[in-house]
């Protein structure tokens, strides 16, 4: 099967996905911070550099995006039809590196919180976003 767009669309619309400050990452550090719970972004000296870190909670938080970290079982995470074998050498590549920077967390004393995309769906928020809330109170130094 062939790719609907050219390349060079393609290329373009594949630059525009974000890697940070995407919209379901935004939306658990408004939540968060509306609970008074206070974080740093992105930290470059932590492995897999976590979307949200809570220091006080020693705590990591990574938003993850179904598709391309490869959420099982999920209806949003369904490999493209053209170029399968790339793509699902690229997600397996990434869910090997996932499991790697949270098991270095793990030992550096971090706990580590994975939030998928499809669990801040509306139908879904208000429960992850509680039951996160839920856990890091249980965290709490």
């Amino acid at each position: 099967m062939t790719d609907v767009h050219s390349p060079e669309i393609r290329s373009f619309n594949m630059s525009r996905i974000k890697g940070k400050n995407t919209k379901p990452e935004m939306l658990v550090r408004k939540f968060l911070f509306s609970k008074g719970f206070r974080y740093r972004l992105h930290s470059l000296n932590l492995p897999g550099k976590p979307d949200i870190v809570l220091p006080q909670y020693k705590t990591a938080i990574f938003v993850n995006g179904c598709f391309w970290h490869g959420h099982e079982n999920c209806k949003y995470f369904k490999l493209s039809k053209t170029r399968t074998e790339w793509w699902k050498e690229k997600i397996e590549k990434n869910m090997d590196n996932d499991l790697k920077k949270h098991s270095q967390l793990l030992n550096a004393g971090y706990k580590v919180i994975i939030i998928w995309e499809c669990e801040l769906k509306s139908a879904y928020r208000n429960n992850t976003l509680s039951y996160l809330v839920e856990k890091l109170s249980g965290y709490k130094n």
